[in-house]
């Protein structure tokens, strides 16, 4: 059974910083895309990052220059380091995973999806 189990949300003050995880198992995530969306109540999900199997890239531009994405391919985990946030972070990040070669921003092309983690930004 396939999994993704995210970690590392909660409550931060606005310019604080989080670090989410995503441990995925039940395959194998080789050659794997795997990318973090977020999505606030009563608003369409939206991209947040992505990381290639190989290191390549992509984040929103909301995001750019606060957040990292990074991960361990050895242990299938991924991580979101997320630097100067904002109450407009505040949202549900989900991990997913895509079979795409490249870091897609595509909803559409991940295949499996965690839970999520809730990530509060307070003002």
């Amino acid at each position: 059974q396939v999994q993704l189990v995210e970690s590392g949300g909660g409550l931060v003050q606005a310019g604080g910083s989080l670090r989410l995880s995503c441990a995925a198992s039940g395959r194998t995530f080789t050659g794997y895309t795997m990318g973090w969306f977020r999505q606030v109540p009563g608003k369409e999900r939206e991209f947040v990052a992505a990381i290639s199997w190989i290191g390549g890239n992509n984040f929103a531009d909301s995001v750019k220059g606060r957040f990292t994405i990074s991960r361990d391919n050895p242990k299938n985990t991924v991580y979101l380091q997320m630097n100067s946030l904002k109450p407009e972070d505040t949202a549900v990040y989900y991990c997913a995973a895509s079979p795409s070669f490249v870091a897609t921003m595509s909803g559409s092309e991940y295949s499996y999806w965690g839970q999520g983690t809730q990530v509060t930004v307070s003002s």
